[in-house]
């Protein structure tokens, strides 16, 4: 560099001079993250840098280049997937489970393979300190490491493959020497018998864990090992067991890829099953709620024809009715047969996707849609219905009939109709009691059955039922309660309140299935 004499002269002095006529610097070991580059104008004498030397082939910095942030950023994602996968294949899958039945055979598995160690421990140093003469000593060492080596296969099967495989390579090489003047057709070399079956097992429980390509992989390296060792450096008189070796670790790996595949496509399967369950939960259940909101428009529509004509007739009810009066009441009657309107093209969506049945009780003739919603005064007609299917059906009414809303009539009679109908589905032969009870708060349903006096036949049904009796009560804001009762029989409890202002002071159970059961209908809760 040239000298410079003072401040003011280093100020004046271009960067670019010094450095075209300074020698090389040396350049400087490659950082792990990349440092940012120097500012172009600098107050003081200009150092020499990686960056500042023109011709330098470690000078790119930049944002694409190799050892610029993008580069490093590349390099580091590199290692990380390589540490990772590295990390993944030394510590192997989860070890290999227990039996799930029977129970006491449960590490069956476990103790076999710790039992065929012990074997292949002992076989190996036998073999390896008298046909390989390498003495006792590394004889012991290389036969406990392959016994090692399979014990470890049933937590870390790859780092078990890994000192299977380099304790047969070493004792091959080993034993080169000592076999120059033997006499053939010599032992067999590389592979004997307890080592073969020691790494067939260990690459079996490594298929058995590890995805395909990784079983094939190792396969793949234990026959380029097995190929140099006898095909490359080959040894004294020896009977070869290089292509026998493989063909079997072969079967144990593809034996292994097999099962391991197996139980996969079971797996799916459950979990898949496990989805077709829950989204046929949910079918259902729409389904039901499609069933409830086609009665409910009926009743909703009923309403709104029934504002729509007293909308119409209230002027004629008052002597010289005002201008404003008239205007109103003909507003609510054209908003009323607006919605009736709507209510009707939502009604006939609803019905559309089974206009033969657009109740959802089975298949009719299409006269459904035309015919009024039942109400508890069809309770009689149902009973009689049913006892001439075949069961034994009692009534009991008690309480004062005060009157209830069409909704509420409409849910009763539909949860009646269902517990009857399951009765004589599940129940044939039973004897069966209804009781309706009246509270001013609201209504309370009881149908109980006894034990069936025959075998129940097949139901063609769907299982819908109960699912549809809880959504009737849970739309009122009442509870519904379904459970075995101790003879043998079953029962069917629910209650519908009032009113909403009723259902917003009923305590409502944990959960749907009424396991407190039905709420105290007189408001007593003492």
């Amino acid at each position: 560099m040239p000298r410079v004499d003072g401040v003011d002269d280093a100020k004046d002095a271009r960067p670019e001079d010094d450095t075209r006529s300074a020698p090389p610097p040396p350049l400087p070991p490659l950082p792990l993250s990349p440092s940012p580059p120097l500012p172009e104008t600098r107050p003081a004498v200009p150092l020499p840098a990686r960056s500042d030397h023109p011709t330098s082939p470690a000078s790119s910095t930049g944002p694409t280049g190799p050892t610029g942030p993008a580069g490093s950023a590349q390099v580091r994602r590199g290692r990380s997937s390589l540490s990772v996968r590295l990390g993944g294949l030394l510590s192997g899958s989860a070890p290999l489970p227990p039996l799930s039945r029977p129970r006491w055979l449960r590490r069956l598995p476990h103790v076999v393979i710790c039992l065929i160690a012990v074997v292949v421990a002992i076989g190996g140093i036998d073999e390896l300190s008298g046909s390989y003469r390498l003495g006792v000593e590394f004889g012991l060492l290389a036969g406990v490491a392959q016994g090692v080596a399979l014990v470890l296969a049933l937590w870390r099967p790859f780092p078990a493959w890994w000192l299977s495989l380099s304790g047969t390579f070493i004792a091959a090489v080993a034993a080169r020497s000592n076999m120059t003047d033997m006499v053939p057709p010599g032992p067999n070399w590389p592979w004997i018998g307890p080592t073969i079956a020691s790494h067939a097992l260990i690459l079996f429980l490594l298929a058995l864990r590890m995805p395909a390509r990784v079983a094939l992989g190792v396969l793949a390296v234990t026959g380029l090992v097995t190929a140099l060792v006898q095909g490359i450096l080959g040894g004294g008189p020896y009977s070869g067991t290089g292509v026998l070796a493989v063909s079997v670790f072969a079967v144990a790996v593809l034996l292994g890829t097999a099962l391991r595949g197996s139980r996969e496509a079971r797996t799916q399967l459950v979990e898949q099953e496990h989805l077709t369950a829950e989204e046929r939960s949910r079918r259902t259940l729409l389904e039901e709620r499609n069933r409830i909101a086609r009665e409910l428009h009926d009743v909703v529509a009923h309403h709104m024809s029934v504002i729509s004509i007293q909308a119409q007739v209230a002027p004629h009810l008052v002597d010289n009715p005002s201008d404003e009066l008239k205007e109103n009441l003909d507003g609510i009657r054209q908003n009323a047969l607006e919605a009736l309107t709507e209510l009707r093209r939502v009604l006939g969506v609803l019905r559309s996707e089974n206009p033969d049945d657009a109740y959802g009780l089975g298949a009719g003739t299409g006269a459904a849609p035309d015919a009024p919603q039942p109400t508890l005064d069809r309770i009689d007609a149902l009973v009689e219905n049913t006892r001439a299917a075949g069961l034994a059906v009692t009534t009991e009414i008690t309480g004062e009939q005060l009157p209830l809303p069409p909704g509420v009539e409409l849910s009763a009679y539909r949860i009646v109709q269902e517990a009857l109908s399951n009765a004589l589905r599940h129940a044939p032969g039973s004897v069966v009691r209804v009781e309706l009870t009246h509270f001013p708060r609201g209504l309370q349903i009881r149908v109980v059955n006894s034990s069936p006096s025959r075998p129940a036949p097949p139901s063609p049904g769907a299982g819908h039922g109960l699912l549809g009796m809880r959504e009737r009560a849970m739309m009122l804001g009442g509870t519904l309660m379904a459970m075995e009762t101790a003879c043998g029989g079953f029962t069917v409890a629910a209650f519908l309140p009032r009113s909403a202002a009723t259902a917003s002071r009923t305590p409502r159970p944990d959960d749907s299935t009424g396991r407190n059961g039905p709420p105290d209908p007189t408001g007593d809760t003492s």
